[in-house]
């Protein structure tokens, strides 16, 4: 990439590498400039999330950035500090958030949740370059405690098709089984075609279904080395292999791969310059313990999903990884 002479973003992404714990970025790229790259890979599913779950989807979209963006902007202003909304990673942040959401879900539930990932997770730890673990799905684990049954309220674009509004009336009674639900409970002639799951014509949280919209993404940020594969292969992977050594029948691990949040939370979540290891050795270690976690939560847990927690969980241990795979430099003694 081609090297700015003059640079008049908030902050750099060589400047954000040094007030957090390690170089997660070596290039002078800005911040915004990676972010507003992210933006554009996760459209596809921004734009599928409304086909298939209609204007509840842009409503949610809306309420998350704007309360991540506003969250971060009276932060940064009650603490003193610089104002860098300009950097658009509360954007990220927001749109992180809403595609994390089931398209019932209350629409203050997930201004909560914003405020709850920037706030907290972001602000309180110094902002950009020092929360120690993605703000997202930071988040989502706190909606999840505080609103379990709200966050699994799952519809099929079917029946929105069909008319059903978004009311808590309509709803109630009418949820919708996930793919990996319906593999938990061993219903499998209830599973939907690979073609709808690769689509997205399936029930979920509104930015998990669309498989084909996320590898999109996929590409599109390896293209543009945002990100590199090896985080994201690695993760799905391993998932895989640990599922089949499980126990999970061969023909079912397709639907595994497609179904659920593992697709959203490998290419755009455990992927965070910040809450991921610094070099090839410590990314590897983190791709592995998130595929086992997720497939260990999968099948021995009373969850059916686990990619929440299992990022999460190797994003508190990314500070052991690093100490344990990053050679001594400047002639340091090991």
């Amino acid at each position: 990439m081609e090297n700015n002479k003059i640079n008049k973003d908030p902050m750099t992404v060589n400047e954000a590498r040094f007030v957090s714990l390690a170089p997660h970025i070596r290039s002078n790229d800005t911040v915004r400039k990676i972010m507003l790259d992210v933006i554009i890979a996760l459209a596809p599913a921004m734009i599928a999330s409304v086909y298939f779950f209609g204007t509840r989807a842009i409503a949610l979209l809306a309420v998350c950035i704007g309360a991540c963006v506003f969250t971060e902007l009276i932060t940064q202003k009650c603490l003193k500090k610089t104002v860098q909304i300009a950097d658009l990673s509360a954007v990220v942040t927001g749109i992180l958030i809403a595609l994390n959401m089931p398209q019932s879900f209350p629409l203050w539930m997930a201004a909560f949740g914003s405020v709850f990932a920037i706030l907290v997770v972001k602000e309180c730890f110094g902002g950009i370059g020092f929360n120690f673990m993605n703000p997202a799905l930071a988040a989502r684990l706190v909606l999840m405690t505080s609103w379990p049954k709200q966050i699994t309220d799952y519809i099929s674009p079917e029946l929105l098709k069909q008319g059903l509004t978004t009311s808590s009336a309509a709803v109630d009674g009418l949820s919708y089984a996930t793919p990996l639900q319906v593999i938990a409970s061993g219903d499998l002639a209830n599973l939907p075609s690979m073609g709808d799951m690769f689509i997205g014509n399936i029930g979920g949280v509104i930015g998990e279904t669309s498989a084909i919209a996320l590898l999109i993404g996929f590409v599109y940020l390896v293209a543009r080395k945002v990100i590199s594969w090896e985080i994201p292969v690695i993760y799905v992977a391993s998932t895989a292999i640990c599922l089949f050594v499980l126990g999970i029948p061969m023909e079912l691990i397709p639907y595994e791969l497609l179904a659920g949040g593992l697709l959203l939370g490998a290419i755009f979540m455990a992927t965070d310059y910040t809450t991921n290891p610094i070099n090839r050795k410590g990314r590897i270690i983190f791709a592995l313990g998130c595929g086992i976690l997720t497939a260990v939560i999968r099948v021995k847990a009373s969850l059916p999903e686990g990619v929440s927690y299992a990022i999460c969980l190797m994003n508190l241990a990314t500070p052991l990884i690093d100490k344990l795979t990053i050679s001594s430099a400047y002639g340091e003694a090991k």
